[in-house]
């Protein structure tokens, strides 16, 4: 578990999903893949000419078909070979010092899924090459990522700066609890002023969960900011981050949870879809 793997496609978010990548190498100081998949649907005509039919006589035209798909898959290839050399020529400028480039043929879940054991984070933009340009448009994989891998990670939904201050959409369940426990045992994020910011009623109990996440940051070296905040889970955090001028947003995937149905629920969702910062989204 110790590489940094940026998930890079040739669409217009690729220089920023390598800037982003190239600065969570620096915090943990891990390497970092630069990883290109080759998924079918980039490799392949509308149709599948293997089943093709009632050609009749005109043999030749499937031929010229399947030789046009052969051409496009070699293209896709070299294609992909040239996005990733660029994007390394940027990391290295950028100032990354192990990298390491990978084209693999599949599925990017899957792939992703293979290179898990020896990952810290993943980091992703939040448009994909198959997608408008949109600002507001998830790329394909985001939340099939979200929900099948179960590493950090960060999604680019711009142009990156290295952000200058964070914060934590807190609930107080055991996951939440969860992410922040892998917030404070990584570099990542230390060093940054951190706002841990809590949506909805202050009951005792929930000051209590507040409390404690705070100490757990605290002991870690973390300058902290907590807040429960009264009203919905969206409203409070857009609000928040808005006036505190919020740089990177870190979240908790979990399965049962209110923050799930913004951030990996069945639906799109639209903290991702209108977020202008940064996404950490953890497991």
């Amino acid at each position: 578990m110790t590489n940094i793997i940026a998930c890079i496609d040739g669409s217009s978010l690729s220089e920023c999903v390598t800037t982003a990548s190239v600065w969570a190498a620096k915090q943990m100081g891990s390497p970092l893949i630069l990883m290109h998949s080759l998924e079918k649907e980039a490799v392949r005509t509308d149709e599948d000419l293997s089943g093709s039919i009632g050609l009749g006589s005109r043999e030749h035209l499937l031929e010229e078909l399947v030789a046009l798909d052969a051409k496009r898959a070699k293209l896709a290839l070299e294609h992909g070979k040239l996005v990733l050399e660029n994007a390394k020529e940027f990391a290295h400028k950028a100032g990354a010092k192990q990298i390491e480039l990978l084209q693999r043929h599949g599925d990017l879940v899957d792939n992703l899924l293979d290179l898990e054991e020896e990952s810290r984070l993943i980091v992703l933009g939040r448009c994909g090459s198959g997608h408008t340009q949109s600002a507001h448009t998830i790329g394909s994989h985001i939340e099939r990522v979200a929900r099948t891998l179960h590493r950090p990670i960060l999604i680019s939904v711009g142009k990156f700066k290295a952000p200058t201050n964070f914060m934590i959409a807190y609930d107080g369940r055991e996951a939440a609890d969860n992410a922040i426990a892998r917030i404070a045992q990584s570099p990542l994020l230390l060093g940054l002023p951190c706002h841990l910011v809590m949506a909805g009623e202050a009951t005792p109990e929930r000051r209590l969960k507040l409390e404690e996440a705070h100490r757990k940051l605290e002991e870690e070296g973390f300058d902290v900011t907590a807040s429960i905040i009264p009203g919905k889970i969206y409203p409070v955090l857009t609000q928040y981050r808005e006036e505190n001028q919020i740089e990177l947003m870190a979240m908790g995937a979990y399965a049962h949870s209110k923050v799930r149905q913004f951030f990996v629920g069945s639906n799109t969702s639209k903290m991702i879809i209108e977020s202008d910062i940064p996404l950490l989204i953890l497991r």
